[in-house]
């Protein structure tokens, strides 16, 4: 993936050990740990937000201040996440809006948010009532070691998939299905929790179409890695490799061929109207 010299977003907050801000919470966790937990969270149809406790509460008050020049992977994140505001800030101009941008916050172990105390074993998350996207970067050796999801443009998806979530708060989905979902069978919630998240990889998809027209950023293979990443988290894929078999009335995010195929939609339309998981009678 072609990103180095590519504008950087003055919205990342580092509040890692070692970096320039102070990181509060709990300590390191291993990266088997991080993986049982993560596939954990998908597997049982429990949502990742409720196994993080992400249901309420102030944050506690954290110093946090901008990533050293010096770490590449920091910038890479950086540089992705401007990418996503760049193609975000179009699209919704297009439709006479303005775009809000996220922050994204860099931690280890543990993290204070305005959802309550997140953590770095259920992977990557959105808290919509900070706006911001939170991101332990030792998942990205879970997505290569564990999940067999290496490379670059894997690791971008990532962030665009949450980066969609806000873009889904700002249209007023997350607070519309939030609604919705206290009053449906576990059954029906689930498939709600699907639904949302497979709309958050087509609209990664956009930003994967809309990012490589503006900038040509993808490399021989980038498209096969984000492939990839989406089949290797489906639920399908995490059940039968934790537990041998396959639960798909469990499944809160969607298949490996639903996210593959709802990635690939996004990417090759890049157009929002195609990415409506809602009024989609087929998944």
């Amino acid at each position: 993936m072609r990103w180095e010299g590519n504008r950087q977003s003055r919205n990342v907050e580092d509040a890692r050990a070692g970096g320039r801000g102070m990181r509060l919470g709990g300590g390191s966790i291993g990266l088997g740990t991080v993986a049982v937990a993560l596939v954990a969270g998908w597997l049982f149809g429990i949502n990742p937000l409720t196994l993080l406790g992400l249901v309420g509460g102030g944050a506690a008050p954290q110093q946090v201040g901008a990533p050293p020049a010096d770490d590449e992977m920091a910038r890479f994140v950086s540089v992705v996440l401007a990418d996503t505001e760049d193609v975000w800030r179009a699209k919704f101009q297009e439709a006479g809006a303005t775009y809000r941008e996220p922050k994204l916050r860099l931690f280890r172990g543990s993290t204070p948010t305005a959802c309550g105390q997140g953590q770095a074993a259920m992977g990557p998350f959105y808290c919509p009532a900070d706006e911001r996207i939170y991101i332990d970067l030792g998942f990205y050796e879970v997505m290569k070691t564990r999940l067999g999801a290496p490379g670059d443009f894997a690791q971008a998806y990532v962030i665009a998939h949450e980066v969609a979530h806000h873009v889904q708060k700002l249209i007023g989905v997350t607070d519309k299905m939030g609604a919705a979902s206290g009053r449906l069978s576990p059954a029906a919630s689930n498939d709600l929790s699907v639904r949302i998240e497979l709309q958050a990889d087509c609209f990664a998809g956009i930003w994967a179409h809309d990012a490589q027209r503006a900038r040509q950023i993808l490399e021989q293979g980038d498209i096969e890695e984000g492939l990839n990443a989406a089949s290797q988290i489906g639920d399908d894929a995490l059940q039968r490799r934790s537990q041998g078999t396959v639960m798909p009335d469990s499944f809160t995010h969607g298949s490996s061929a639903q996210r593959v195929a709802w990635f690939k939609r996004g990417m090759q339309s890049g157009s929002v109207a195609q990415c409506d998981t809602f009024e989609a009678r087929q998944l």
